[in-house]
């Protein structure tokens, strides 16, 4: 989302928006060559295209909105990840064991994303890719993604395999989270 802003703000740029540097010259190069480009005045750089000020049209500035912004769901990275953010997790965890060549896994993905959004971080998920993490899937007895776990406190609470629609999927995470 934020590349397309950039990339329509600089498409959308005209020549007025922008200046060249002064171009290199002969007299004011320095003799010395400890000088670093970093200290170097913007004469002696090569010329290129800056932004021109903004000022001359007077936009109001735009105020920067912060939130605070909890991923609800991570990849685990080896075992060890897995038992500090799944195992000893104080909340809930959906297990999403998974694989990049999976068709069933893409579609569920997403689903499972949103659902767990709509929990407002009273539960979080974590993907296990089986190609990657093998010794995983065969501790939790996976045979066929894309398997979903629910880990609360350590345990397994439930689990299911394949595709699930979306109300299957809201009361799975209900069950889970001990509504």
């Amino acid at each position: 989302m934020a590349q397309r802003l950039l990339l329509r703000r600089v498409w959308t740029l005209s020549a007025k928006d922008l200046r060249p540097l002064p171009a290199c010259s002969a007299s004011s190069t320095s003799s010395s060559s400890s000088s670093s480009s970093l200290h170097s005045s913007p004469a002696s750089r090569s010329p290129v295209l800056l932004l021109a000020s903004r000022s001359s049209r007077a936009l109001p500035p735009r105020p920067l909105h912060h939130t605070q912004c909890r991923a609800s769901s991570f990849n685990v990275q080896d075992h060890d990840d897995f038992t500090a953010r799944v195992i000893n997790s104080q909340l809930p965890v959906l297990v999403d064991f998974h694989a990049q060549w999976c068709g069933p896994c893409k579609i569920l993905g997403p689903r499972l994303e949103k659902a767990i959004a709509k929990q407002k971080g009273r539960v979080t998920m974590a993907k296990v890719d089986i190609d990657d993490h093998t010794d995983l899937a065969i501790e939790y007895e996976v045979s066929a993604v894309p398997t979903v776990i629910a880990i609360r406190g350590g345990d397994v609470i439930d689990q299911f395999v394949g595709i699930k629609d979306d109300d299957q999927l809201d009361s799975f995470i209900s069950k889970l989270i001990g509504q």
